[in-house]
Parts: structure tokens; sequence; C-alpha cells
């Protein structure tokens, strides 16, 4: 027997709960949308020209991120042209860590003279990568082994030798 909207009369648990919920909370509302119309939907209207690769590429590393890791890896493949050919056989990149370039040379001597040319390499990367977002250059010395780990390692300064 139909109730009052129309519907059946429940006649199992499950049935009464339901239209229990539905007297107290109102019948469920299905809302429909009008399709949106989206520009260039149609062929043959604007919006549907074929976008270039380079613009496609562009628009994909700006959403992802992508734009100073990009900036950073091609002044990493560019170091022997910004530093020169000589310098560039004693220093190398070694990375980047908050906005800090990271140059490992031969030799303190090296570092030392790398620090002097600070300003000509700070300008030149940031006419040429300011995406990578370089703030400072730091010189960093020949790897030194260290003594100082382990279990059985002690308090001082060492050996008393010079590296580099």
């Amino acid at each position: 027997m139909p109730d009052p909207q129309g519907y059946e009369t429940p006649t199992t648990e499950p049935q009464r709960v339901w239209a229990r919920l539905r007297a107290v909370f109102g019948a469920p509302r299905v809302r429909r949308r009008p399709p949106e119309e989206k520009p260039g939907g149609l062929p043959f209207t604007p919006g549907r020209d074929p976008l270039s690769v380079g613009s496609v590429l562009d628009r994909v590393t700006d959403q992802l991120g992508w734009r100073t890791p990009l900036a950073q890896t091609d002044l990493t493949a560019a170091w022997r042209s910004i530093a020169g050919e000589e310098t560039a056989k004693h220093a190398s990149v070694e990375g980047f860590a908050d906005g800090v370039l990271l140059v490992r040379c031969d030799s303190t001597a090296w570092a030392t003279q790398l620090s002097l040319m600070r300003g000509q390499l700070a300008e030149r990367i940031d006419r040429d990568f300011p995406e990578a977002n370089v703030v400072q250059l730091r010189f960093l010395g020949p790897n030194t082994p260290s003594w100082s780990h382990g279990p059985r390692s002690v308090q001082g300064r060492g050996p008393r030798d010079t590296y580099g």
C-alpha cells in the first residue's frame, strides 16, 4: 500500500528505518547541473589552435615546479663556459643547498683564487641563469681524510699534516 508520497509501505526493518529517515530529513535531492560550455569545445572555434611543444613544456615545468632544478642543471652543464677552461679543470660544481652553489676545488689555492673571482662569477650566473636561484657561492677545498669517527676516537687535533 503506497504512502502519501507514492512510496510502498515499509515491511522490513531496513525499509522502516529508511522511511523514518526520509520523514525526518526529507527525501534525497539530486542536484543536476547543466553541462558547462567549455571555450573552444566545438571544432573551428577560437581556442582550438594547436600549441607549440615549447609552450606546453613551459607550462608543465611551471605547474610541476621544475623550473629551478632544470636551471640548476643547466648551470652545472655550463660551468666550463662560466668559469673558463683552465679554472674548470681545477674546480667543479658539487651541488646546490638552499640557494648556495657548492664548488669543489682541487686545492685550497684554487678555492682562494675562486673566492677572489666570486663577484664576476655571481654576476655571470645571475645574468645567464636567474631561475637557478643562486644566492651565494661557496668554494670548498679538497676532501681530506677524517680520523674523527668510530668507537675509539679521542679528542685532540689529530695528525699534524697539511692537505692541499
